[in-house]
């Protein structure tokens, strides 16, 4: 699943090739990617010039400016598992699960979003919308500070993987980056976060900061589905340390590299660096296994 650094990559694409330009036509294919009616999000696109483009977390925002006052209209964009935002030639064939195209005026270009299995959502939101969603979030993970980050950690009995991945608390991270924040941090995925001691607490808000800044510089990590804007993957893969390493050895200490499910999630880390605490989460479903060789 995309997470902030894939997200942050496409966002400056975005910037790049789309500020500025005004959507003529908007064809959709396949109503499920659409929040609302599929007739009323294209027509409260069309028409309309991209004035802006943002993000918070995982979700992206293209602020749209109309002609003759007419009222503000965000599209929001949520990549879900495989979405996928391009920006390529009209007459560029358009490939399977192509579920919504955005023509540029001049009918050169187009905006297109794919996704294979669907879970990525489109919409067309009034100001007040956008808003109420926004606010849902914890700050963002790139610009939340130490102080805010320790304190969300307070009152928190769950497992830390969980937290950092509770888009509630801090907004961008996944299954990815927690982690590899995690290992960073020398922390165990399933330490609760208020026991987690302050100084525990600031290493791994620098663990987040540090490894999404790399994971950005290289414009994110690939595994099938994730490109960038112009269809290329991203190059972080063969930074990654812990996560899909199971039976491998620790970059550290040579350690094999674990597996555990947590939540429903896999959960990856090292049983040495990452010393499991006499008082750990609660948990719910299968238990720590370790990986084969």
């Amino acid at each position: 699943m995309p997470e902030l650094p894939e997200v942050e990559t496409v966002l400056r694409g975005l910037q790049k090739s789309c500020l500025g330009q005004w959507i003529s036509q908007v064809e959709v294919g396949h109503p499920g990617v659409i929040v609302g009616k599929p007739e009323t999000f294209a027509t409260g696109i069309e028409g309309r010039q991209i004035a802006a483009v943002s993000r918070k977390g995982k979700v992206l925002v293209a602020e749209l400016a109309g002609r003759d006052n007419a009222d503000e209209a965000f599209l929001v964009m949520r990549l879900g598992m495989t979405g996928q935002v391009t920006v390529e030639a009209c007459a560029t064939p358009v490939e399977p699960h192509t579920h919504v195209r955005m023509q540029f005026e001049g009918g050169e270009k187009e905006l297109r979003f794919r996704d294979v299995r669907r879970f990525g959502r489109l919409r067309c939101s009034t100001r007040g919308e956008l808003d109420a969603l926004l606010a849902s979030l914890g700050p963002d993970a790139r610009q939340v500070t130490e102080k805010e980050f320790l304190l969300a950690m307070r009152s928190r009995r769950g497992a830390v993987k969980s937290w950092l991945m509770n888009q509630q608390m801090v907004a961008g991270l996944g299954n990815i980056y927690a982690d590899e924040a995690l290992f960073e941090a020398r922390i165990h995925p399933l330490a609760q976060p208020d026991r987690i001691s302050a100084a525990a607490g600031r290493r791994l808000y620098k663990a987040v900061r540090k490894v999404l800044k790399k994971a950005i510089e290289l414009q994110g990590t690939s595994f099938r589905d994730y490109i960038d804007i112009e269809g290329r993957p991203g190059n972080y893969l063969p930074k990654l340390r812990v996560y899909q390493k199971t039976g491998k050895p620790c970059p550290r200490c040579r350690s094999s590299i674990r597996r555990m499910v947590i939540a429903g999630r896999s959960s990856h880390f090292c049983p040495r660096c990452q010393r499991r605490p006499r008082q750990v989460a609660e948990m719910r479903g299968p238990r720590d296994r370790q990986a084969k060789p």
